[in-house]
């Protein structure tokens, strides 16, 4: 992804308003972000990098679903009561799991929350085996229930991140909770466990 440079800094350079030095500065930093690099695309090949780590875990926020939490009479067994991925979502954890499989990233387990729309985004990024996981369960309407399953998912990959490539799909409160993240739809945030503790490497998001 190339670095954006803002439309009115471009005209504010272009039609002579900036000065002197300003302006030789502004046509510097366009001139050297054209030749180079820029750091979004350095960080983008750290961030692969750190996944391919033998002892990283990915945590993925379900690919995009309209709206906020469920409704109220929702059912776990019934996926037409939930919020779900829409057209956008599904093509958005397709997507995901292409680039994942272009980087060569294959997944021992995907653990993934009951919720529906959690279980098909883990089925559409096709990386791994499909597995659910109930510390991974939404508590966004239960939130007295956030430490307990964010310590049993601690728990979970301390005794297996080293010896399984994991990825897991949940829902933003439970990231944010155990990573500190408060991520987009179908973002992923790259991490290991360092003394019983979520430490944070990088993130990666892919557009819809």
């Amino acid at each position: 992804m190339l670095l954006s440079i803002p439309r009115r800094f471009i005209a504010f350079i272009r039609h002579g308003s900036g000065r002197g030095a300003l302006r030789a500065a502004g046509l510097a930093v366009i001139t050297a972000l054209a030749v180079h690099p820029s750091a979004e695309t350095r960080a983008s090949d750290a961030m692969w990098t750190a996944l391919k780590q033998p002892d990283t875990v990915a945590v993925m926020r379900h690919a995009l679903a309209p709206g906020t939490g469920d409704p109220f009479d929702f059912a776990l067994e019934d996926c037409t009561t939930q919020r779900n991925l829409d057209a956008r979502g599904r093509a958005q954890a397709r997507a995901i799991g292409a680039q994942l499989r272009k980087h060569g990233l294959r997944f021992d387990r995907v653990l993934t929350s009951r919720w529906c729309r959690c279980r098909e985004t883990a089925t559409l990024i096709d990386v791994g085996p499909v597995e659910d996981m109930d510390a991974l369960n939404s508590f966004f309407r239960d939130r007295i229930r956030a430490p307990e399953q964010t310590r049993a998912t601690l728990a979970f990959l301390d005794a297996h991140a080293a010896r399984e490539k994991l990825i897991l799909v949940t829902h933003q409160v439970n990231i944010t909770a155990l990573t500190g993240v408060f991520p987009a739809s179908g973002e992923i945030v790259v991490g290991r466990i360092v003394g019983g503790n979520f430490k944070t490497l990088s993130t990666i998001e892919i557009a819809p």
